[in-house]
């Protein structure tokens, strides 16, 4: 029996990296996902954040089992998922399902609504009786938002909003545990943002779910996380609860993102330091010695470039970071909401 205190997701030094040329000339590799560790509790959500390339999708890849990687630990509710058998992962991984970034792509053209929802019963026998296909189909549908009358038409006869819900119903199809959130709601308008936000909360209630929730607005991860995680090039550089390390942000790099968040009311109080980082990401082929931020940090010194950080608790506060000159504690600081 799983300890109940046992997190439902566990990942540990966790390596994925990608071999660049042929079969016979393989002389580098991508270092998508660099030892990243990180804790899940039951019922919360982890909002992931960094910029385009730091390794954000191909994390929640290779956690749903669509990467593989070289090296780490991945366990859901103590099952270990590196190198288990087909029969046993597949069994472990039912209780894991994805949100796609992109509703279109996500979404097989030939198949209706009610079909993409079912296809997750066709390709697991047993889970609804061939015979309640229809009516579990539409009763998932009807709860995220659409309308019944629609379960028959094909993805291109909704909008993107209405095809995310379609997404969403389907992965509610397997009564998951943790569902994965690869910027769900980027390709979306604002407003109809805001409805699948309010839908994922009342989901989440409902149906006591835990999310891995992958985004690029850091004032919708504010909104929706319990937890907050930051990544830049492939690592970990600071986690801890959200409203810490919103308000307090302790490593450089998560203070520069936050900077470009704006204010809500510009206007009230003093202007907010506006952080521009120099240069670009590094390569993740040929990755800066050290510390990866160290290349665009304005702290960096000979001892970032010697020696790469451990990810350890920050002194002052319970987040954990690795930087060798962390930023004192802050006074809060305002993200706007979406």
């Amino acid at each position: 029996m799983v300890d109940p205190r046992t997190p439902l997701l566990e990942v540990r030094n966790l390596h994925t990296e990608f071999p660049i040329g042929s079969q016979l000339r393989r002389r580098n590799v991508v270092q998508a996902v660099n030892d990243v560790s990180f804790d899940l509790q039951r019922g919360e959500t982890l909002g992931l954040v960094g910029e385009s390339g730091s390794g954000k999708s191909t994390l929640a890849r290779t956690i749903i089992g669509l990467d593989h990687p070289v090296s780490g630990s991945i366990k859901l509710d103590g099952a270990e998922l590196v190198g288990a058998s087909a029969k046993a992962r597949r069994e472990t991984v039912r209780r894991m399902q994805m949100v796609f970034q992109d509703p279109i792509a996500s979404l097989n053209p030939r198949l209706t609504a009610e079909d993409s929802v079912s296809e997750a019963w066709r390709v697991n026998p047993g889970t609804v009786k061939r015979g309640q296909w229809h009516n579990r189909a539409v009763e998932l549908l009807e709860r995220v938002g659409l309308n019944p009358d629609h379960a028959k038409r094909y993805p291109h006869q909704f909008s993107g909003g209405q095809r995310q819900r379609i997404g969403i119903a389907r992965a509610l199809a397997l009564d998951p545990e943790l569902i994965i959130c690869d910027e769900a709601v980027s390709a979306l308008d604002v407003s109809v943002q805001a409805q699948i936000l309010n839908l994922l909360t009342d989901l989440r209630r409902d149906f006591n779910l835990t999310y891995l929730f992958i985004a690029h607005d850091l004032s919708v991860v504010r909104h929706l996380s319990d937890q907050t995680l930051v990544m830049y090039l492939g690592a970990v550089m600071e986690t801890g609860e959200s409203e810490s390390v919103f308000t307090s942000p302790r490593h450089p790099y998560t203070r520069a993102l936050l900077s470009a968040v704006p204010a809500v009311r510009p206007w009230d109080g003093p202007p907010r330091e506006r952080i521009l980082l120099s240069g670009d990401l590094p390569s993740a082929i040929n990755p800066p010695t050290g510390c990866p931020f160290r290349t665009r940090c304005w702290k960096a010194t000979q001892l970032c470039a010697d020696e790469r950080p451990e990810l350890a608790v920050a002194d002052g506060t319970e987040q954990l970071l690795a930087c060798h000159f962390p930023e004192p504690v802050a006074e809060a600081q305002e993200v706007s909401h979406t």
